[in-house]
């Protein structure tokens, strides 16, 4: 895993692992030429001990010589394919280090509160007439509602003071958040996002991994926004 307060470069994990994905395309390479081998072994075996009163014909040897072509080209098409997606992979890793250290939006409904300061976010699916956001204590009370008015489609940070609706501050802590959106007169779909920092990558055979915190590891495409 890469993190900011690792001294190894980022650079330097990822090339081993890298390494690690080319010894293992090597042995998928070695497997295929044995299977090679072994087939050509076995044809000429076959030619040596034919009955000479019906021999193999040039089709048949011709059919089983494409037969061989056939698997050998599809071996090296996959070897080629895997050794696509592993430079995707690492190349993928390697731009996601850069988020280190960087705050992103994903799904979720918590807001944390600290010093009159909370920072979460909305994805609305389509433009909304007025849109409402209820942060709620670990009771399920309302503790504040956020009027955020006309809101285009898409994902958009939002900010907590910390202010309840009775006008004084709430307390440090971790609170549920909704969101409410309407357009002429019908509730539309509206997801919450939750705030984290990123403080850490993990490279992986299906891509990077992000380390958000409290949030927990998440896949860069599960990233809405980098804020």
């Amino acid at each position: 895993m890469i993190s900011a307060t690792q001294d190894a470069s980022p650079a330097s994990a990822l090339i081993s692992s890298l390494n690690a994905k080319s010894n293992s395309a090597s042995k998928t390479e070695t497997s295929a030429a044995d299977t090679e081998d072994r087939f050509l072994k076995l044809l000429v075996t076959q030619m040596k001990n034919q009955d000479p009163l019906n021999p193999m014909d040039n089709a048949q040897v011709t059919s089983q010589m494409a037969q061989l072509s056939t698997v050998s080209g599809i071996d090296k098409l996959n070897a080629t394919l895997q050794a696509l997606s592993d430079s995707m992979s690492i190349g993928q890793s390697l731009s996601a280090t850069s988020m280190i250290g960087h705050g992103v939006l994903i799904s979720g409904s918590s807001i944390t509160l600290k010093d009159g300061k909370a920072i979460g976010g909305i994805e609305l699916a389509q433009p909304a007439d007025s849109v409402k956001v209820l942060i709620q204590d670990a009771a399920g009370n309302t503790v504040s509602t956020l009027q955020m008015g006309p809101q285009k489609a898409g994902v958009k940070p939002l900010a907590w003071d910390g202010q309840t609706d009775a006008g004084t501050p709430a307390v440090n802590g971790t609170y549920k958040f909704s969101v409410e959106a309407m357009l002429a007169g019908n509730k539309i779909d509206a997801n919450a996002l939750t705030f984290g920092m990123v403080n850490a990558v993990t490279p992986g055979a299906n891509g990077a991994t992000l380390d958000v915190g409290t949030a927990g590891s998440v896949a860069m495409s599960a990233v809405k926004q980098i804020i």
